[in-house]
């Protein structure tokens, strides 16, 4: 079966109707017919949160995170290896630590990251990422 790391990237893509949002939704039809499976570091989870709280405000960051519940993404708390994880690449490549969180994550369930992010593509051929057409694409 198919797994995928959601990054906050593709989520907010999504949730905003951004270039991009196509992709996400038929991974999400993907994963609600249970034909795939998708985790989202709660890293990931709290930055879609803050990045939704920031630009639309609190009623809007709260009926997103209301309506990713709707979704059968298993949101993945970071402990400690994690984290490890996601510092040793932080202290290796030029990259927000929160999305070190969902390459870490990926390379844990050996799962596909789904971003637009340019970001990952320091990371090279890494990670296996399932690319969204977006404005930076």
């Amino acid at each position: 079966m198919k797994k995928y790391v959601m990054d906050s990237f593709a989520m907010i893509a999504f949730f905003e109707d951004e270039p991009g949002a196509e992709k996400v939704a038929l991974i999400l039809k993907s994963i609600m017919a249970r034909k795939a499976k998708a985790y989202m570091s709660v890293i990931n989870w709290g930055e879609l949160y803050y990045n939704t709280l920031r630009e639309q405000g609190p009623e809007t960051a709260e009926k997103v995170i209301e309506q990713l519940k709707q979704y059968p993404i298993e949101i993945v708390d970071a402990d400690q290896k994690l984290t490890y994880e996601a510092a040793k690449l932080k202290g290796s490549y030029k990259i927000a630590y929160a999305d070190c969180f969902a390459a870490a994550l990926s390379n844990r369930l050996n799962a596909v990251v789904v971003t637009g992010d340019p970001e990952f593509k320091k990371f090279g051929d890494k990670y296996s990422i399932h690319w969204l057409k977006t404005k930076y694409s």
